[in-house]
């Protein structure tokens, strides 16, 4: 129950954020964004503190360590990978063209007006 008290709260803080934002449109926009981010951010530290919140957090940090592991592909790699498919895709445009214009042929013929 507790849990359920603080992300309401947690959810509040942000509303709060969006509602100054639009609620002060006469103030500079600099300190209308860092409303929002304030609220953000204070919601996001509430959150942090309940059961579901550390588990959101726990998971995100593992996450980031799982990214850091990928071993991402070199400049070389990718321009390589990029051609291949753009010559696929070139080949297949030009193969799917051919058979449009058979089929295309074929039913003139079929329909009696073939030249």
């Amino acid at each position: 129950m507790v849990d359920k008290i603080k992300l309401l709260i947690a959810v509040l803080l942000v509303i709060a954020g969006v509602a100054g934002f639009y609620a002060l449109p006469d103030m500079p926009a600099l300190v209308r964004v860092l409303m929002v981010l304030g609220g953000l951010v204070a919601g996001a530290v509430v959150v942090y503190f309940t059961a579901p919140g550390k588990a959101f957090f726990a998971f995100a940090g593992e996450a980031r360590d799982e990214t850091r592991k990928v071993v991402w592909p070199t400049r070389k790699e990718t321009i390589q990978t990029t051609a291949i498919v753009l010559l696929f895709v070139f080949v297949m445009a030009v193969f799917l063209w051919i058979v449009d214009s058979i089929l295309l042929w074929l039913v003139g013929m079929a329909l009696g007006g073939g030249n």
